[in-house]
């Protein structure tokens, strides 16, 4: 459905706006390892989402390993092995890391701290932008503002200062005219390349939490790590068709589609905005009030449920709704 819990809606995050101020790693969490970073951008820069860009193994880098090497006709291992990693080899130059200038406009605003609770609240705000500069650069990057405090420990975020980041730099900034100029400003403020592969259907699968994109020839061409469904709101199984993506969408509440609203809740209308419920593109299926779309919570991509819903990352969500059209196929399986 177009909906994800209240909670969720409540938990944005509110890191300060210098490296100084982020959230450390959990306790207990291996170091970021540049060598996993390396592979990660590769993999994300091919189409095969990781998820977060963070330099740690985990069910994310298995899984877009696994879709990797099927596509390239490698055995289906998971791991970063020797024939995977011969393959990757021709990507070297796509360094892991990549450090930048900051200017006034890579910190501008708007930036909603913190956001409102109540539907009512949030429907009266003008968006739902980020929460801080920290997070819309960490976004951008297809990271955490945790990863970003790992690799530049005790930074401040202010213009003229020199910050690494996960290299998730596009080759091209291209973007279809067709596209409206705020959308293209949502693209190019995500990193998100201007070529893309185009899909001929979309395969869900429940067993493994991916969602696969096949060309005319049924040959895998991306991947993304994607929560669907839960025990309330499980993933509506069977052939749908895509209907069109609505870009940088405002969303409509409706208390009756939730089965955890909250008694006295009221329909709202929210404004756009990539912390919004359904992130920044909401792609649209045959199946009523179901659709694919991203999220304010990058981390929790596979590790969380949905209300039927296939919610991916803002960036993974972004480039899926480049490669796909009205008509296209998505085949939703156990």
């Amino acid at each position: 459905m177009r909906a994800i819990g209240v909670a969720v809606l409540a938990g944005l995050m509110a890191a300060g706006a210098s490296a100084q101020g982020q959230q450390a790693p959990a306790p207990g969490s291996p170091p970021l390892d540049r060598s996993i970073l390396h592979v990660q951008v590769i993999l994300d820069m091919l189409g095969f989402g990781p998820g977060v860009l963070d330099g740690r193994g985990g069910q994310s880098l298995v899984a877009a390993l696994k879709g990797f090497q099927e596509a390239r006709g490698l055995p289906v291992t998971g791991r970063i092995d020797p024939a995977t990693l011969r393959v990757l080899y021709q990507y070297r130059a796509k360094r892991p890391t990549v450090t930048l200038t900051l200017d006034q406009r890579a910190l501008a605003g708007p930036y909603v701290n913190p956001l409102p609770k109540d539907y009512g609240e949030q429907a009266k705000l003008p968006s739902i932008a980020y929460a801080t500069p920290v997070e819309k650069l960490a976004e951008r990057f297809h990271t955490t503002p945790e990863v970003l405090a790992e690799l530049n420990p005790g930074a401040r975020l202010v213009p003229g200062a020199r910050v690494t980041f996960p290299n998730a730099l596009p080759g091209s900034r291209q973007y279809d005219s067709k596209f409206r100029p705020d959308w293209q400003a949502t693209l190019n403020g995500l990193n998100i390349d201007a070529r893309q592969p185009q899909a001929d259907h979309l395969v869900v699968d429940k067993s493994d939490g991916v969602l696969r994109v096949f060309d005319a020839g049924n040959r895998l061409i991306a991947q993304f790590s994607a929560t669907m469904g839960s025990s309330h709101d499980p993933l509506p199984l069977g052939s749908w068709k895509i209907y069109g993506s609505d870009y940088n969408p405002k969303f409509k509440y409706n208390p009756d589609l939730f089965w955890d609203a909250k008694r006295n809740d009221e329909k709202a209308l929210l404004p756009a905005g990539p912390n919004g419920p359904v992130g920044v593109v909401w792609i649209d299926l045959s199946k009523e009030h179901y659709g694919i779309h991203g999220t304010p919570h990058p981390e929790t991509i596979g590790r969380a449920e949905s209300h039927g819903c296939i919610r991916l990352t803002n960036w993974d969500a972004a480039r899926l709704s480049m490669m796909v059209k009205p008509g296209t196929r998505a085949v939703f399986q156990a």
